[in-house]
């Protein structure tokens, strides 16, 4: 009869291993849960990855139109227009704010406001841009992009192309009288090689200045003896990027057939790469354009003219 007894230990057993058993479902059901909250975060984390679109404004260019002036290029103070292949390029869509400073600069009616689905404008993305493609310099950093940035609807006074001749004798006489000495010789602006661009009107047909910064502030005569007559090109080999102004000339000599070309620098050795830019633009270009070197001395003195291959 006490067997019975024994018997029913058995089902003790039983519920000891259901427990086991419980136990382990128990387990397998938190790692489901743990395999599904994982899952549930690596969706999380896929879903800021996609670059979100909206609908708002921005410029479209009409390829047939464009003819690569390049003239909406500084016009634009996101800096998201480039040439590209000879023509303007709308480079990255978060950089156009849509509000079309560059249009009235086209002359071919090639740039438009469309409003279509674009990423958002990001004004980090811009001013990162900016540092990038203005303050990269050969073995410095990018320079921090500072003071106020220009106004939607206005264009850098530094970037507009202007030329600087009176349309009517009555512009002549109504011009300011200068506080003292001449007027100036300059006949334009911009000045400086990197804000010039190869279809800029005042370069048609021009005798060309390239000269270096440091040279305009050393030799007193550089109105006189060679800004007059002379569109001018301004830069410092050292310190801006060397192929950039390669690429630039290259493209001058090309497009805007240049008459001759003058190229005054400092007789430090740092300077010497001006000549060497010009020379190697005038080989990428194949055009034949008579050139000459001109130095100045850390004194201001010019020294003799130097023939140079054009």
């Amino acid at each position: 009869m006490t067997l019975i007894g024994a018997d029913q230990t058995d089902p003790t057993d039983s519920t000891n291993q259901t427990d086991s058993t419980n136990s382990t479902d128990s387990t397998n059901q938190t790692n489901t849960t743990d395999s599904t909250n994982q899952t549930n975060q690596t969706d999380s984390t896929n879903q800021t990855v996609p670059d979100m679109k909206i609908m708002r404004k921005i410029i479209e260019i009409d390829e047939e139109r464009c003819d690569g002036c390049g003239l909406c290029v500084p016009a634009c103070a996101e800096g998201s227009l480039k040439i590209v292949d000879g023509k303007v390029r709308v480079i990255a869509e978060n950089l156009c704010d849509g509000l079309g400073a560059c249009l009235g600069e086209c002359p071919n009616d090639a740039l438009h406001i469309v409003e279509r689905e674009a990423e958002d404008f990001d004004e980090v993305a811009v001013e990162e841009h900016l540092a990038q493609r203005d303050g990269q310099e050969k073995g410095h950093g990018p320079t921090p992009v500072a003071g106020p940035r220009p106004g939607p609807a206005g264009v850098c006074p530094s970037a507009g192309v202007q030329m600087f001749v009176p349309k009517t004798a009555c512009d002549a006489a109504n011009r300011p009288a200068p506080v003292s000495g001449a007027d100036s010789a300059l006949s334009h602006w911009p000045v400086q090689i990197r804000l010039v661009p190869p279809q800029a009107p005042f370069l048609k047909g021009a005798d060309l200045l390239v000269l270096a910064d440091c040279a305009a502030v050393a030799y007193a005569g550089i109105q006189k003896n060679f800004i007059q007559g002379r569109v001018v090109m301004m830069g410092c080999p050292k310190f801006d990027d060397a192929q950039s102004y390669i690429d630039k000339f290259t493209e001058i000599f090309k497009v805007a057939g240049i008459r001759s070309i003058t190229t005054v620098y400092m007789e430090v050795p740092c300077c010497a790469g001006l000549p060497f830019i010009v020379q190697k633009a005038l080989e990428g270009s194949g055009a034949s354009i008579p050139a000459e070197n001109m130095v100045i001395t850390t004194r201001g003195q010019l020294l003799q003219c130097q023939a140079a291959t054009g």
